[in-house]
């Protein structure tokens, strides 16, 4: 791969000079626990669920705020983050960011009712917002050339390993103690991550004077609302009226809108720095990583949702359970991205994220074949391995690409965009692959339960078809473990209600592996599309394309 462009600001110290050397391995550790963390509390929270419900007395839809205020905040404000890193500097803004986390995190497991814990939620969010763009850029000022395959690689890891580990962490946290715990315990995590950023992180500049886009934060933070808004809420509002004239579709189309008036008004170049800088856009490679990117994280958080929910509610797994029959994906990618990260230091990683996308799609298709009502974790462990082999592959060379020959000016903005373009591949990946598999479900639930009702007395089979057609429509994935929609009714004796629920378990399993083929293989056509985007980057990119 070509070397940095000679013309590109290098970073320096703010305060003083030459300054000490800087240690790039606690650097690294630093910044891999706070990107931990924010991707870590995205799923920590599903599993404590039940207890919230409990323990707050909360509705279905104050969880839902719960869940998903964090996700909204986090997401929208990525953008806007990364340009003010350049502003005001990244490791300020992550110090900054790493406090508020903490803070919000101790408020959250300090709430008293579940209009606090959504406030404390958003406030959380911010914090993520803030120091997550942070993390990619100071990665990429701070490393040497030469080392960042390897450096990008570990970051990348960071996020696959997260995902998987939030549900586990969470079963374990609630199990031990309580609902609070999955809060609390980023507390001192936090505070040493703050110890960290502040003695091996030095203050950096460009030595650039950065005038904000007004305009561009307003139009860019409405967009990103919209469509984040409208994708999170889809499923409860089954994608339609939300209220009045108001519809889940109206939303979305709004912010697509509103980001086409963004970029005009980008495209314009007002007075000061665009919040978007055309520079980035005219960067090939980057544009096309970026693309990658949201299509990856898409493909990883939809493959991991699909097999979190067999592995529970048709396997009957715990959460603690569930993750450690997952962990093989994960702790692959962590063991081979610092390798394909080092060779993609060395030269073009283009064919290793090209090799990654297809092994990653082949593990998703293997899935989608071998997946059974029976399936145990030996069955699941050679997918599983294989798509490990993908992320690996994969992470390292995409975010290397992306960031190469970006100037010290830029590394904010340009962290912002590939940070968001992250959060909402992760958002429309559990969004679309969910809603596939909950149309997908309320299909096959009432087949398998006319083939499992033959066993049934005469009198009982109507009645076990149309409770599994009512129930299967009603169902809401994510929601924790819904089976006992599918119980016997009430007014059976002993015997009959034993047949009912051997039959009940019996449908719910078959319908649910009958219904996760199309969702596992949705991601295969745009991997597909992402290995055509990967051809299409230049080997030798200069500095401005």
């Amino acid at each position: 791969m070509s070397t940095e462009s000679p013309n590109a600001p290098v970073p320096r110290l703010a305060d003083h000079e030459p300054g000490p050397p800087v240690r790039h391995g606690l650097v690294l550790l630093t910044l891999s626990i706070g990107f931990f963390m924010t991707v870590l509390d995205v799923t920590i929270v599903n599993i404590a669920v039940p207890d919230l419900i409990s323990g707050l007395s909360s509705s279905f839809n104050q969880v839902l705020w719960i869940l998903n205020a964090y996700t909204l905040v986090f997401a929208v404000l990525l953008l806007v983050s990364g340009r003010l890193g350049d502003a005001l500097g990244a490791r300020r803004l992550l110090v900054w960011g790493l406090a508020l986390f903490t803070v919000a995190s101790a408020l959250c497991g300090a709430a008293q009712d579940s209009g606090q814990l959504i406030a404390a939620r958003a406030l959380q969010g911010l914090g993520a917002a803030a120091l997550m763009p942070q993390t990619l850029s100071i990665l990429t000022s701070l490393t040497p050339v030469e080392r960042r395959g390897r450096a990008f690689g570990i970051w990348s890891a960071i996020a696959g390993t997260a995902l998987v580990a939030g549900p586990t962490l969470g079963g374990l946290l609630v199990t031990w103690q309580s609902w609070r715990w999955v809060f609390v315990i980023n507390v001192p995590v936090g505070l040493v991550a703050i110890v960290l950023a502040l003695r091996h992180i030095p203050p950096m500049s460009t030595h650039r004077r950065h005038r904000l886009d007004p305009l561009g934060l307003i139009l860019s933070t409405a967009a990103l609302f919209c469509v984040t808004y409208g994708v999170i809420e889809g499923q409860r509002y089954e994608w339609g009226t939300i209220r009045g004239v108001v519809s889940i579709p109206a939303v979305i189309v709004l912010g697509v809108v509103l980001w086409g008036a963004f970029l005009w008004c980008e495209w314009l170049g007002r007075a000061g720095d665009p919040l978007l800088p055309l520079e980035l856009l005219r960067r090939r490679n980057y544009l096309l990583m970026n693309l990658v990117i949201a299509i990856v994280m898409l493909a990883m958080t939809g493959l991991l949702l699909v097999l979190t929910l067999y592995l529970q509610l048709v396997r009957g797994m715990s959460a603690l359970e569930a993750g450690l029959a997952l962990a093989p994906t994960p702790v692959v990618a962590v063991l081979l991205s610092p390798f394909v990260g080092r060779l993609t230091g060395r030269r073009s990683g283009k064919y290793a994220l090209a090799l990654g996308l297809l092994v990653f799609a082949g593990a998703l298709i293997l899935m989608a074949a071998t997946v059974a009502t029976d399936s145990d974790a030996v069955t699941l462990l050679p997918s599983l391995l294989m798509a490990g082999t993908g992320m690996g592959l994969v992470l390292a060379p995409m975010n290397t690409i992306a960031m190469h020959g970006i100037p010290q000016h830029l590394v904010g903005a340009a962290s912002g965009v590939s940070s968001t373009a992250r959060q909402l591949g992760t958002v429309i990946g559990v969004a679309a692959v969910g809603a596939l598999l909950a149309n997908r479900i309320s299909h096959e639930l009432p087949r398998a339960a006319a083939r499992r009702a033959e066993g049934l007395p005469p009198l009982l089979r109507g009645r076990f078809v149309e409770a599994f057609h009512d129930a299967s429509h009603r169902l809401r994935l994510g929601a924790g473990d819904q089976r006992a929609a599918f119980g016997p009714p009430d007014g059976l004796d002993a015997a009959a209600a034993r047949h009912w629920q051997s039959k009940g378990g019996a449908a719910f399993a078959d319908g649910f592996v009958n219904a996760l083929s199309l969702p596992l293989l949705l991601p295969v056509p745009l991997l597909a599309l992402a290995i055509v985007l990967t051809a299409l980057v230049r080997t030798k990119e200069a500095a401005h394309d």
